[in-house]
């Protein structure tokens, strides 16, 4: 099915309104909350992307980033990535990331960072494991409680991803298929069950409990320097970060 997908920038309003349209379809945000048709617009004009994944005439997926400036560095922040549901699972999401990738090095852009919500797992494994991102921070209810079912009424904490495209991390597992494995110093794990359990009033309360013990992991592991370097999922669906310490000095750090 998606050998006839077609990675591109989109082009002109109405295919600005479609990954607006999409964006509905995945999140079913109230439109308060939508990210609108004139940011789309914005980010094309000002620096940013706005890729799109087409089969045929159908726009299929999407992400968005714009610009950001720290340091002295320019960056990109991918705001947002959306696949609409019959595509998911079948490397679509990458190759968007991909073509964001090269299309950020053809202007000497170092740097793309995105954030992720640490519950889940699928995401989490795309973003360490096939593209070899690192996280080193942690934000707590970043955007606030959102009206998006898929956050199960749970704090929007994130996790920062920080793709570095020409560390030897990245450039060895696109080249190589795989990055040198870290020395694990400590694990942080997310059970299979969560997505049902944000889900279920019941047991949104379990769902809760992972998020808390997790942020505290998280934030003692970061102030002590260590940074997820790995992400292992088994047979039963549970996931499980590996931190340790990165020995590349990639930074826009002060």
């Amino acid at each position: 099915m998606t050998d006839s997908v077609v990675i591109r920038k989109c082009s002109g309003t109405d295919e600005f309104r479609r990954c607006v349209a999409l964006q509905q379809q995945v999140w079913n945000f109230t439109d308060a909350e939508l990210v609108p048709l004139r940011m789309f617009v914005v980010a094309d004009k000002v620096g940013g992307q706005v890729i799109g994944a087409f089969d045929g005439p159908d726009l299929i997926g999407f992400a968005l980033s714009v610009p950001g400036h720290r340091n002295g560095h320019a960056y990109l922040h991918s705001h947002m990535a959306a696949v609409h549901e019959r595509y998911r699972n079948s490397g679509v999401g990458r190759r968007l990331k991909l073509f964001q990738r090269e299309e950020a090095l053809s202007r000497d852009i170092l740097l793309m960072e995105w954030t992720f919500d640490p519950l889940e797992i699928k995401n989490a494994y795309l973003n360490i494991e096939k593209l070899g991102a690192i996280v080193r921070r942690y934000t707590i209810n970043q955007y606030g409680i959102t009206t998006s079912p898929l956050q199960g009424g749970l704090p929007t904490d994130r996790l920062i991803a920080e793709w570095w495209l020409k560390s030897k991390r990245v450039t060895a597992l696109l080249e190589e298929g795989s990055f040198p494995r870290p020395e694990v110093a400590t694990r942080i794990s997310v059970p299979g069950p969560i997505y049902e359990w944000k889900a279920s009033p019941e047991t949104r309360g379990r769902a809760k409990d992972v998020q808390e013990h997790n942020r505290e992991q998280f934030l003692r592991a970061f102030a002590g320097g260590l940074a997820v370097l790995g992400y292992e999922r088994d047979d039963e669906g549970n996931g499980k970060f590996l931190l340790g310490k990165w020995d590349e000095g990639w930074s826009y750090a002060s």
